[in-house]
């Protein structure tokens, strides 16, 4: 029997039509810093409260690299009263949001491989930010795309979608399924702490999806994949305690440590070089000089960090070409950055040439997919 050999077939993008701006942003946070301080005075005066500080376009653009984000709502967020996306409630005859972005991302994937939604045997929904535990946002984008077969969620934080490549690739090459979409919706605005000065400006909203296939069923214009690795280690420097436990208690939704925290300094100590090394491991067993990658899809969360890392696997500082960055205009978008940055940044490269998927987040979790374009 011939090895099965999996394949990235195409990629989809679903990008929010909205979009919000630091300025915007800034004036949002700084009305509510503003407010929070005159409604606090007195506490602030008596030393029981801390007064908050402003924040400045200057101040994330040199801590982040973030220029704007896509968001799913943005007059929500950007109410000094509210500062989170709202919307009307669904019913559960409606499609939920996260599917309904899930399902546009996988439709552009289906119609950019020329594949009809019945040849695909499997819907992966692998993100960070999941809208409730049961039925799964896979189940419900599978009905919704009419697709045979099976689906199912996971969650990895940052690094779902990696994982849920090297899921399907496990699949495929067991032959327990030919074609296999992994969708990655992201409303990463609804755990971010905009009241936070430190975080207010980092997350953004999005959808991707990957078409992973068996190579004789793939397009000719495909990526194989030559390899995977993933990783994860304990940590509690990204965390968030939201869950159905812990809900309903009064500090409940809303609490400080219920949204997005993160020890952001020890973050970028611990995970660059862990990273870094998993890269260049990884290229070693799989007979790659690290070095030759042609382009690093890296996770887009910090400009910072991807400069380390790409310039301790390649050996040098990378430039926009061999590192795309989709960070200035996405923001953070959890799993689906590393996504967006091979999905608008993969068309120029040439047959043969070789480049690593990298993700890494909160857990901490770490996933490569290091892939050949065959045509």
């Amino acid at each position: 029997m011939s090895e099965i050999i999996p394949v990235i077939s195409a990629t989809g993008l679903f990008t929010p039509p909205e979009s919000v701006s630091n300025a915007e942003l800034v004036e949002s946070f700084n009305a509510y810093v503003d407010l929070f301080n005159a409604r606090h005075a007195a506490e602030i005066a008596a030393g029981s409260v801390q007064e908050l500080a402003p924040s400045s376009v200057e101040f994330i653009e040199k801590a982040s690299g973030i220029k704007s984000r896509f968001v799913m709502a943005k007059g929500p967020v950007l109410d000094p009263e509210t500062m989170a996306p709202r919307w009307r409630e669904r019913t559960n005859d409606e499609l939920s949001v996260l599917a309904e972005m899930g399902v546009k991302a996988a439709q552009d994937a289906l119609a950019a491989a020329g594949r009809d939604a019945r040849d695909v045997d499997a819907v992966l929904c692998a993100c960070s930010n999941l809208e409730r535990p049961y039925p799964a946002i896979a189940i419900e984008i599978q009905n919704a795309l009419g697709i045979e077969g099976f689906g199912f969620d996971m969650n990895v934080a940052c690094s779902s979608a990696t994982f849920g490549i090297q899921t399907a690739a496990d699949y495929i090459r067991a032959g327990n399924a030919r074609s296999v979409l992994v969708v990655s919706p992201e409303i990463c605005t609804g755990h971010n702490n905009m009241k936070n000065r430190d975080s207010h400006f980092i997350f953004g909203d999005v959808a991707t999806a990957v078409l992973v296939e068996a190579k004789d069923v793939a397009p000719a214009q495909h990526w194989e994949i030559v390899g995977t690795k993933l990783k994860t280690v304990f940590s509690n420097n990204i965390r968030n305690n939201f869950g159905f436990l812990n809900c309903a208690s009064p500090e409940g939704i809303g609490a400080p440590d219920k949204l997005f925290v993160q020890e952001g300094r020890k973050v970028f100590k611990e995970v660059v070089p862990m990273v870094a090394a998993m890269i260049v491991e990884e290229s070693d067993r799989l007979g790659i000089e690290a070095a030759a990658l042609r382009r690093l899809w890296l996770h887009q969360a910090n400009q910072g960090m991807n400069r380390l890392i790409s310039q301790r696997v390649l050996g040098h500082e990378a430039n926009e070409d061999e590192s795309p960055t989709v960070l200035d205009t996405y923001g953070n978008t959890s799993s689906a950055g590393s996504i967006i940055a091979f999905h608008k940044h993969n068309t120029d490269l040439g047959a043969g040439d070789l480049g690593v998927i990298c993700s890494f987040g909160a857990g901490y979790s770490a996933g490569t997919v290091f892939v050949r374009k065959a045509a």
